[in-house]
């Protein structure tokens, strides 16, 4: 394990090939713009709960989204056409993350590694135009969403939160279609879910994914705010639909 400081020059990281077996890398430092875009850039992310130091992960496997490849169920796709969703592009940015950091039903202790210091500093990322979310209405009620980095053409998903039947997923799958349209290589969901399997994420060796990060950074980032382009946001847009 590695010991960072706010003065480690450079914002420079370890190889994340030598992680622990759980993929923790280093511990310390700071969650500046800066260091946060660098451990991005190297295939490292913050996760840590309130009361501890920054802890900085390189997963082994990593587990992968490829925007083509969302698998929309029957009665996903139903839910796409019926639901009466409206999905957006970086207009409730801060409503997001907090949404994600809220307990989650049942699990009084949800979402509470998402503490005060990362709200913040993922909201100065998305000031800078790194950071994106993705909002999921009900009427002019905010009823889930997603939050993210955008690197290159990788997009790495943060959190996801739901208050309305599949409305995170209503909002991954209409990223899915931005990005891909936007020739985006894949979304990094970081650790593999049962939930998340079902949705089409596919896990890899720590190795391919940095080898598939280098190639998605050789393309110049995408920032500022996004809106989708046309047609993007309409039901039947292309994605497959499986059984």
């Amino acid at each position: 394990m590695f010991f960072l400081t706010q003065d480690t020059p450079d914002f420079r990281f370890p190889d994340p090939r030598l992680a622990s077996p759980e993929g923790l890398l280093a511990v310390g430092g700071d969650l500046r713009a800066e260091r946060l875009l660098a451990a991005y850039r190297r295939g490292i992310f913050p996760w840590f709960n309130d009361g501890q130091p920054i802890l900085w992960w390189s997963p082994e496997p990593r587990a992968v989204l490829f925007p083509g490849d969302v698998r929309i169920t029957r009665s996903l796709a139903k839910r796409l056409r019926n639901g009466g969703f409206r999905v957006t592009l970086d207009t409730r940015f801060r409503e997001v993350v907090e949404g994600c950091a809220a307990p989650r039903r049942g699990d009084p202790g949800g979402g509470t590694w998402i503490v005060t210091s990362m709200v913040e500093a993922y909201c100065d990322l998305h000031r800078r135009g790194f950071a994106h979310s993705v909002e999921c209405w009900l009427g002019e009620e905010l009823v889930g969403g997603l939050y993210g980095i955008s690197l290159g053409r990788a997009f790495f998903g943060e959190s996801m939160f739901s208050r309305a039947s599949d409305a995170s997923k209503v909002a991954l799958v209409h990223l899915a279609g931005q990005v891909a349209a936007w020739g985006f290589h894949f979304i990094d969901c970081q650790l593999p879910t049962p939930h998340l399997a079902t949705l089409g994420v596919v896990v890899m060796s720590r190795v391919e994914y940095l080898a598939r990060l280098a190639a998605a950074l050789d393309a110049p980032d995408r920032v500022g705010r996004w809106e989708f382009d046309a047609g993007v946001g309409d039901a039947g847009w292309g994605m497959r639909v499986g059984g």
